[in-house]
């Protein structure tokens, strides 16, 4: 039997942005209100993530994932905010109706004045990026051998190989020789690595775990196990080069090789998607194109740190309380906000004029390494902001705070342009 359930605001998910939005609702006077997480515990993909180096924005403190995951639900608690766990959300529609099933209650039907989307993101499998080869136990994704090691117990392989190097790859690196295994290497396709520069040093370097830049594998062998890979060169196209590869003996494959937003349910609702970073396109409020349904997260753009998403929750999480207490519709007039010359994307991409915050911050990745760039928004062909940063590479975000009183004197505009000019670095005085 359906049970039919009313409330003020839904929040789907319970990692580090659902439960900031959470919070943040409440401390905003949302009374009604729960969240909803798939999980037997909240917390998301933090409890499993058993290495430091989380909360340093948020917490000005060096945490653990479950100690990052624990003080946010801690506050959820203090502030007694309801929560449904092991409680799997099937649909979502533009009306705001959320169907979810659980063991207690069976299907649920709840009809929300507001919903914020935070379910995460996943990992691309071994289908998705087509390696040939045989069959064979031993490929997990580095997210899977993380559950297996941290919180399960159990240790997938003895002698490793990792593909990509993306973060979770690179602290698996360190986790597996941690826990007695040999990583054998960390293969990454692109000429560049996509991890954190800290996790390298931290992950790779301290333990002498060679890096491959360019390279890919290109055959797995094993019947019944993995018994090795092959690795090859790779091209400008990225295609492997005939003659340059070489084999590495192992037990273990693990994947690394991009994460993409859980977007099943935001599709369901008919949101409009931005299919560069394969989440919702949001306001600076974080509401979709479904108004009182906003998105915050890795739902909405996958995230280098838990500190940016939570704040992101935290945005979102005003937002859907500002919907709910205000009794007349929203008047809408948005400013689109585009990429340019080396940003792949940015978040939010629309601002309503009509309801500008005083300050909103960028959040984007640019589209290849470089040690210095001058950062520009632009709107009518006039200079907004401009700001120097070092180090740039699409594995880290880059966040610019954009005061939009400046949007507000250029009169009418339409779009902002946000784009990099590379600087080259001068060499100090001295310094060939």
């Amino acid at each position: 039997m359906l049970k039919q359930v009313s409330t003020d605001l839904v929040i789907i998910g319970g990692g580090p942005a659902g439960l900031a939005a959470a919070i943040k609702a409440r401390q905003a006077g949302i009374e009604d209100m729960m969240i909803i997480e798939r999980d037997r515990e909240l917390g998301g993909i933090l409890q499993q993530c058993i290495h430091n180096g989380f909360g340093l924005h948020r917490f000005q403190d060096e945490l653990s994932g479950p100690e990052y995951a624990q003080r946010l639900i801690d506050e959820v608690e203090k502030l007694g905010i309801p929560t449904k766990l092991d409680t799997m959300v099937l649909n979502v529609t533009p009306e705001k109706k959320v169907t979810a099933i659980n063991s207690q209650e069976g299907m649920l039907e709840i009809s929300a004045k507001a919903i914020i989307l935070a379910m995460g993101c996943r990992e691309r499998t071994r289908g998705a990026i087509n390696i040939p080869g045989a069959r064979p136990a031993g490929v997990y994704t580095a997210g899977t051998a993380q559950r297996f090691v941290n919180m399960e117990g159990y240790l997938p392989g003895k002698r490793v190989v990792i593909l990509g190097s993306g973060d979770i790859g690179l602290i698996m690196a360190r986790r597996m020789t941690l826990e007695g295994a040999k990583v054998e290497a960390v293969v990454e396709l692109m000429p560049y690595s996509n991890g954190l520069t800290r996790n390298i040093v931290q992950c790779l370097e301290d333990y002498g775990i060679p890096l491959y830049l360019g390279h890919t594998v290109v055959d797995i062998q094993g019947k019944e196990r993995v018994e090795g890979i092959t690795v090859a060169k790779v091209d400008e196209k990225l295609k492997p080069i005939r003659g340059t590869d070489f084999h590495i003996p192992c037990d273990t494959l693990l994947l690394s090789v991009g994460l993409i937003p859980e977007n099943e349910l935001s599709q369901k609702a008919e949101v409009e998607m931005d299919r560069i970073t394969g989440g919702p396109v949001v306001s600076a409020e974080r509401e979709t194109s479904i108004e009182g349904i906003f998105a915050c997260g890795n739902v909405l753009h996958v995230h280098d740190l838990a500190d940016y998403a939570s704040v992101e929750g935290e945005i979102a999480g005003l937002g859907a309380a500002r919907y709910i207490q205000k009794a007349s519709p929203k008047d809408h007039k948005y400013l689109s906000i585009k990429p340019g010359n080396f940003i792949r994307y940015a978040v939010p991409q629309k601002i309503n004029l009509k309801e500008m915050p005083g300050q909103i911050t960028l959040y984007m990745r640019v589209t290849e390494p470089m040690d210095k760039g001058r950062v520009k928004v632009i709107g009518n062909g006039e200079i907004l902001l401009e700001k120097t940063e070092r180090y740039l590479k699409p594995a880290e975000m880059l966040a610019i705070d954009l005061d939009t009183e400046l949007v507000t004197q250029l009169g009418s505009v339409k779009e902002l342009i946000v784009e990099i000019v590379k600087e080259e670095i001068k060499a100090k005085e001295g310094e060939e």
